[in-house]
Formats: C-alpha cells, sequence, structure tokens
C-alpha cells in the first residue's frame, strides 16, 4: 500500500538462548497506514513486545523489512536509526515517569534532550498538558497523581516531539475500566485532532473495540489475522481470533452451555451471526413463521460495534426437520451465517 507509514516485509526475529534459538516473530508481513488507529491483539507470547521494539527500532529483524517512513531500519546508521525514533512516542503499561520531576518536568524531559530552547519548551509543555487536561497539575508529582492522571502524563510526554506514529504497548492493563474509557477517548482525540497514526498493543479486546480501525491478530509470533474491527469481530477466520471474540462479545455458547442448552431444549439449536444491518430478529422471526417452525430464543446477544450490529443469537427451532431445513435454507440464501449446535 502506498500510504504505510510503516511496512513489515516478510519480517522473523529469532533470539539465542541457553536452550537454543526462539523465533518471537515469523514471516510477518503488515503495513500500518498514515493516520490510522491499528489494535494488535494476542495472547501473552504471541510476539507483541518484539513486534513494538521491531518498529521503534531497539531490535532488528533476522529476516525481512521493515521501513518506517520509507527508511529501511537495517540499512541506517544508528544515529539516522535515533532520529527516527525521535518520531515514534511511546506510552507503557507502568507509566515510566521520573518520580523527581515534576508533572511539567516530566513532559519537557524528551524536549530538552532534543535541545528545544527553554522558551519553546515551556510553551508546548503548557499546550500538552492543557490538551491531557492536566495544566492545573503542572507542578505536582507523579506520586500526587492517580494512575489515569499518570498515563495522560504519559501521553503528553509521548506527543512532546511531536511524533508522526505513537505505540501504545499496554497502555491501559492498568488502569480500571472507567479510566481505561478516559485514556481510550484521549487517544481517540490524539488520532483524530493531531493526526498522529498510532498502534495499540494490547491483550484487551475492548480497547480496540473502543478505538482501533483495523486490528491484527498474533498467534505465535505470526499474524493470523488482519482486517477492519467489525469484518475481524463479526467474522473472525481462525480459532485464536474466535476465542478473543468470544471473550468479549460473551454471545456465542461455548460448548459447555451448549450442553446445558440441550438438556433443557429438545429441538434443534442453531446459532446465527447478526449481520451488518437492522432488522435481524424480525427476518428470523418472519423465516421461522413462513415455514411453520417455531423459533425460541435460548441464548446470545447484540450490541454496537462502529455503529453496526453484531452479535450471535441461540434458536431453539421445532417442528419438521424439513421445515427447518427449508428455513435455515432460506436464511442461507439471505446472507445469514449460522452454526448448528447439534453438530457439536
Amino acid at each position: 500500500m502506498t500510504d504505510a507509514l510503516v511496512r513489515l516485509e516478510c519480517v522473523s526475529k529469532t533470539y539465542s538462548t541457553p536452550v537454543g534459538p526462539v523465533t518471537a516473530v515469523e514471516d510477518l508481513s503488515l503495513d500500518i497506514l498514515h493516520g490510522e488507529i491499528l489494535g494488535v491483539i494476542g495472547y501473552s507470547g504471541a510476539g507483541k513486545s518484539t513486534l513494538v521494539r521491531l518498529i521503534n527500532a531497539l531490535e532488528l529483524p533476522t529476516t525481512g523489512r521493515v521501513l518506517v517512513g520509507g527508511d529501511e531500519l537495517s540499512d541506517l546508521p544508528e544515529k539516522r536509526r535515533r532520529a527516527v525514533r525521535r518520531e515514534i512516542g511511546m506510552i507503557f503499561q507502568q507509566f515510566n515517569l521520573f518520580a523527581s520531576r515534576t508533572v511539567a518536568g516530566n513532559v519537557a524531559f524528551p524536549l530538552k534532550l532534543a535541545g528545544v530552547r527553554q522558551p519553546e519548551r515551556d510553551r508546548r509543555v503548557a499546550r500538552l498538558l492543557d490538551f491531557v487536561g492536566l495544566l492545573d497539575r503542572a507542578h505536582a508529582y507523579p506520586e500526587q497523581l492517580s494512575g489515569g492522571q499518570k498515563q495522560r502524563v504519559g501521553i503528553a510526554r509521548a506527543l512532546a516531539t511531536d511524533p508522526k506514529l505513537l505505540l501504545a504497548d499496554e497502555a491501559t492493563s492498568a488502569l480500571d475500566p472507567e479510566t481505561t474509557a478516559d485514556v481510550l477517548a484521549l487517544l481517540k482525540r490524539v488520532n483524530r485532532e493531531l493526526g498522529v497514526t498510532i498502534v495499540v498493543i494490547t491483550h484487551e479486546l475492548d480497547a480496540i473495540r473502543a478505538i482501533a480501525d483495523r486490528v491484527a491478530v498474533m498467534d505465535g509470533g505470526r499474524l493470523a489475522e488482519v482486517g477492519a474491527v467489525y469484518d475481524v469481530f463479526a467474522r473472525p477466520s481462525s480459532p485464536t481470533v474466535a476465542r478473543f471474540v468470544a471473550t468479549v462479545l460473551h454471545d456465542r455458547p461455548s460448548a459447555e452451555t451448549v450442553r446445558r442448552l440441550r438438556a433443557a431444549h429438545p429441538g434443534r439449536l442453531i446459532t446465527a451471526t447478526v449481520p451488518a444491518r437492522r432488522g435481524f430478529t424480525a427476518l428470523l422471526a418472519g423465516t421461522f413463521a413462513k415455514h411453520g417452525v417455531g423459533g425460541e430464543l435460548v441464548y446470545g446477544g447484540i450490541s454496537d460495534l462502529q455503529e453496526k450490529p453484531i452479535g450471535a443469537l441461540t434458536y431453539e427451532l421445532t417442528g419438521a426437520d424439513a421445515a427447518i431445513d427449508a428455513a435455515l435454507a432460506e436464511l442461507r440464501a439471505e446472507g445469514i451465517g449460522y452454526v448448528e449446535e447439534d453438530a457439536r
């Protein structure tokens, strides 16, 4: 893609260990587009942290190429790589603030390292603290701040050198749900109002669901799936992604839940996936009635994602098998995906 700010081409990273080589990232190709918020998710050990270090040039690939702004990082001398890193802001799970510096001092630190003169430093610090809502806390110390306030300082500091790219590595994992929502809303503002491309590295799908445009799913160092958030959530194409989605939407019955439902409902059980259009439940009810099929809703739920419905509903269907088969065939023709749970 010509509008990629970061491009990884067939990237692998292998580390030498006392027990032999360990591959943390394997044959991964991914574009991070200008102006987007990309979520990167995966279980522990999936390779997310190594991916971050490859993007900000703290690690170089064993094989493959990493390009940032058109520059291939492996080809650059260390001095030039440091210049690339200055265009990449980082925010962390544990905030990494200097306890001995004030809020203003923490935000000013990267500007001082960059040689920005005092008057300009003061102006930038004031502007950024105002942007993150902490101008009145400029002279406070980190120990006097809440977790959410500390992360806001971290975001202001990461933005101090006007980066093109912001990497948020598990930035909300140490926060409570309400504070997490506030920090995610701030990151959305950073993207929308400042035009900063953001990569959110997390194991929390709710964070991806809240702000990301696209999502990349890592599994065992490989890229399992990448696409628009709605598409990946609504139609996961791999078992790893399906497991992740189930932890957020809670709309598809587990194998144990299916066993319980079978015990209570002797009819045929189907789980229908909600399409990206309205009127889903009315369509199901009308189709069942048309074919003389009873349809009782026994599990599931529907919510909104990016202003489109998403979810799944599990029904017990009763009636003649031929009538049920005809109703299901009509649903397929309408583009309604479903799983027949009795086939498990």
